[in-house]
């Protein structure tokens, strides 16, 4: 499987519209995050349902399914990572090499009629997190290996970020695979 690394900083996304997919951090509230999880972990669920979710539309573009794993991962990672924040004000995340475990968990191969579930059900666990955080706690700091600083505020609004634009890459995937 082809994996070109994406070195982008993509926290610019807190700041202003992502001209590709649309996402707009600032229109979300604290208590609607839950929401927005599971309604773009339901809408990439019926995505990587479909026959053709293991084509890639070119050799450096992942497949839905290769997405769909990924955002599950990324809601197993900010899952353990709100925890931190809510156990530790200022903590430093662990590194996560998102290129490593794609190739290391070999997304490409997965079933997807598991994938899908197991998506949704890490979605479901994110959402309640968030839904629990109090009202004194969104303004907790956690800080990733980069050096890239959050509170659970703009934390939430950046992760929001990934499955939205996924589900726009895999659609775009999916009319380039039909267009041949």
């Amino acid at each position: 499987m082809t994996i070109v690394p994406d070195d982008k900083d993509w926290t610019w996304v807190l700041t202003r519209p992502c001209p590709e997919c649309g996402y707009d951090s600032r229109s979300f509230t604290r208590r609607g995050v839950g929401d927005s999880v599971m309604r773009t972990a339901t809408a990439l669920a019926g995505l990587v349902a479909r026959d053709e979710c293991r084509q890639r539309p070119a050799a450096t573009t992942w497949s839905a399914l290769e997405y769909a794993c990924h955002v599950r991962d990324v809601y197993r990672l900010y899952l353990y990572r709100l925890g931190l924040m809510l156990a530790d004000d200022g903590v430093h995340f662990p590194n996560w090499d998102q290129d490593a475990t794609a190739i290391d968990d070999d997304y490409g191969n997965q079933d997807p009629a598991a994938v899908g579930p197991e998506m949704l059900a890490a979605a479901g666990a994110l959402a309640d997190a968030f839904a629990a955080v109090g009202d004194g706690d969104w303004e907790r700091r956690g800080v990733r290996s980069d050096g890239a600083e959050f509170t659970i505020d703009t934390f939430a609004r950046y992760m929001l970020h990934d499955p939205v634009h996924h589900v726009h890459d895999i659609e775009q995937g999916y009319a380039e695979i039909a267009a041949g």
